[in-house]
């Protein structure tokens, strides 16, 4: 069983940044991508960005350029640094892991979530 733990969430205001953390139970080598979600009330969960397992990130085009995407093999550890933060990106953020199992068998996994909150 994987646990994905969120942390760096808050309150921010307009143009300010935060840096999200996701701290992978396991190996995130194991792993064929992570990434970040994001909802907000009333609304489906949306990709943010993601990172394969060879370090290559892929954004939604509403943070293109403002949000960065890494990864931290030694650390099992995925972030996300938001910069030039507006109010609507305001969401809660999910942590996502595209697990691989030793028998090849390939399972998705969710993090808590983290509130980041953006006011103008």
């Amino acid at each position: 069983q994987v646990r994905l733990t969120e942390s760096g969430g808050g309150l921010v205001q307009a143009g300010g940044s935060l840096r999200l953390s996701c701290a992978h139970s396991g190996s995130i080598s194991n792993t064929n991508s992570m990434g970040w979600y994001r909802q907000v009330p009333g609304k489906e969960r949306e990709l943010v960005a993601v990172i394969t397992r060879a370090g290559a990130p892929t954004y939604v085009d509403s943070v293109e350029g403002r949000f960065t995407i890494s990864r931290d093999n030694a650390e099992n550890t995925v972030y996300l640094q938001l910069n030039s933060l507006k109010p609507e990106d305001t969401a809660v953020y999910y942590c996502n892991a595209d697990h691989v199992s030793l028998d090849h068998t390939s399972t998705i996994y969710w993090g808590q979530g983290t509130q980041v909150s953006v006011t103008s």
